[in-house]
């Protein structure tokens, strides 16, 4: 068909497309930030006859004497990089040895089930597979002498380690999948000819597959850092925050303070500064992982 018959489409019409999405996103996504930016410098009343109140940086200026609020963010930092460290790890050899394997879709289906449940559910069953009565995985870590007398979830020692392990059991199979296509994006050539100059498997997974693989690991760890950073569903099903707050991380703490004590505007501070860390750090990570292909460009 001639040119002139099928014009291109002017930049202005793509913008009418793509108006009403970003008009919806936006007012989905912004009101909600500025009213949270309103609440924290505010004492919120809950009373419809009682105004606002308006206290400045007061709220932000008691994070700094909160041990409550720091600790939150002390147990959120041992959760989050546990559980990173232990599904980059487990994600990416699942993904080595379910690459081009002979049962690899049938094995990928079955791994992805656990992240198909709804995070407050695997808190449920885990819950039971936990508990000091009738727990299998109870009886099972007594029985071989590893646990003592108390339950997984009820020692304060063993609690953290128990949500990490139900994190990682249901969020692995997300990053095996992501990096599982990141393999079959690696350039093959590449490989043959490293290989046709002496170099061995090792060899070849830092210097052509790791390499190429920033970009999906990069997806990864920015998906589960930001979860991490949020879902609290398992965690409240399992212990509450407890015992003891052993597993009091940060989100919980601000889900006690803003749904249970009821003090929105210091829960607004809080969720503020948890906004602006995790942001913070998302671009630390995107160039720490954006350093190294650079590098290979240069």
């Amino acid at each position: 068909m001639p040119a002139r018959l099928n014009p291109a489409a002017s930049q202005r019409y793509y913008f009418y497309l793509l108006a009403p999405a970003v008009i919806l996103l936006a007012l989905i996504s912004l009101y909600p930030f500025f009213w949270l930016i309103y609440m924290s410098l505010h004492q919120v009343s809950l009373s419809p006859n009682q105004p606002d109140v308006w206290i400045g940086l007061e709220n932000y200026m008691k994070l700094f004497g909160d041990k409550r609020f720091l600790a939150g963010w002390r147990r959120l930092a041992i959760y989050s990089a546990s559980c990173m460290t232990l599904q980059l790890g487990l994600g990416l050899l699942l993904a080595l040895v379910l690459n081009n394997s002979r049962y690899e879709k049938p094995l990928v289906t079955v791994f992805l089930m656990p992240m198909m449940m709804a995070p407050v559910i695997a808190g449920l069953v885990w819950f039971y597979l936990y508990n000091g009565t009738f727990g299998w995985y109870n009886w099972a870590l007594q029985s071989l002498g590893i646990l003592s007398g108390k339950s997984i979830l009820g020692s304060a020692d063993t609690a953290m380690i128990g949500i990490v392990v139900v994190d990682t059991w249901q969020w692995t199979p997300l990053i095996t999948l992501i990096v599982l296509a990141g393999l079959k994006r690696v350039p093959q050539d590449q490989i043959e000819a490293h290989m046709v100059d002496g170099a061995g498997s090792i060899r070849n997974f830092f210097s052509i597959v790791l390499p190429n693989l920033y970009p999906f690991l990069l997806i990864a760890v920015l998906l589960r850092f930001m979860d991490n950073f949020r879902f609290i569903d398992a965690i409240l099903r399992l212990t509450g925050g407890g015992p003891a707050d052993a597993t009091k991380v940060l989100p919980v703490y601000l889900f006690e303070v803003s749904f249970t004590n009821f003090n929105l505007g210091y829960g607004a501070a809080i969720a503020f500064t948890l906004l602006v860390v995790t942001i913070l750090i998302g671009l630390v990570l995107v160039r720490a992982f954006t350093q190294p292909s650079l590098r290979q460009k240069d």
